[in-house]
């Protein structure tokens, strides 16, 4: 049995995605087959390709208006960033990624799956010429990319005003809410809210949204130590 033959489509993803399920499907099937090959999905994922990653990332177009510019930080094997563009056609989506292989990846998906709206932009969300091509979006979404505290930071600039963060998180969202607030604040941000997104799921999306309310200077962001900007270029 090939990876492709194991992956049932649930009768959920209809509702999720629409006439949008073929380019859902063709992604899902990428993903298990060149995206485990490429180290970018774990191949014990597979199974869960729809539930814990597919599904769980297009359900939080609930949080995103109609039209919206999304950018997707950290986007790696394009989720949630992808399958949010997939059920979403309306939007505009940036996908950004520091990593070249990563990057090379996301050009060969948008490519295949005819997703004219969506650009992938190599660098890191903090740096000026990311700033300078992605400011301004409607939503800014991350999926385990930092901790609460350091992914508002870098985050929230590129956010207009009365845009949002929406960040996935799991069960421990309330936790990182109470102990990054006050950095969340101070970068710009309202108070974090817990919202969950996906009530046709068998298991709903966490996400934690962050309006952005006010500019936050260049010295209050937070800053990458230099190891760990080397450590994730390709």
């Amino acid at each position: 049995m090939t990876e492709v033959d194991r992956l049932e489509v649930p009768s959920v993803a209809a509702e999720v995605f629409g006439d949008q399920l073929p380019r859902a499907e063709r992604f899902v099937e990428l993903l298990a087959v060149h995206g485990v090959e490429r180290g970018l999905i774990g191949p014990r994922e597979v199974d869960r390709l729809w539930s814990r990653h597919v599904l769980n990332s297009a359900v939080i177009g609930e949080q995103v208006p109609r039209d919206a510019h999304v950018v997707d930080v950290g986007s790696g094997a394009g989720l949630p960033g992808v399958p949010l563009a997939i059920a979403r056609p309306d939007l505009r989506v940036t996908l950004v990624e520091p990593m070249a292989r990563r990057v090379a990846w996301l050009d060969e998906v948008v490519e295949t799956l005819g997703l004219s709206m969506v650009t992938v932009l190599r660098g890191r969300a903090e740096e000026p010429a990311i700033v300078a091509q992605a400011a301004g979006a409607d939503v800014v979404t991350a999926r385990a990319v930092a901790p609460l505290a350091k992914l508002c930071g870098w985050c929230l600039p590129l956010v207009r005003q009365g845009g949002a963060v929406v960040a996935l998180k799991g069960a421990s969202a309330a936790e990182e809410i109470e102990r990054d607030r006050r950095a969340v604040v101070k970068a710009g941000g309202a108070e974090p809210r817990v919202v969950t997104c996906g009530a046709v799921l068998d298991e709903p999306t966490t996400v934690v949204v962050v309006e952005r309310v006010r500019p936050v200077a260049g010295r209050d962001r937070p800053r990458r130590a230099r190891k760990d900007q080397g450590a994730h270029r390709a």
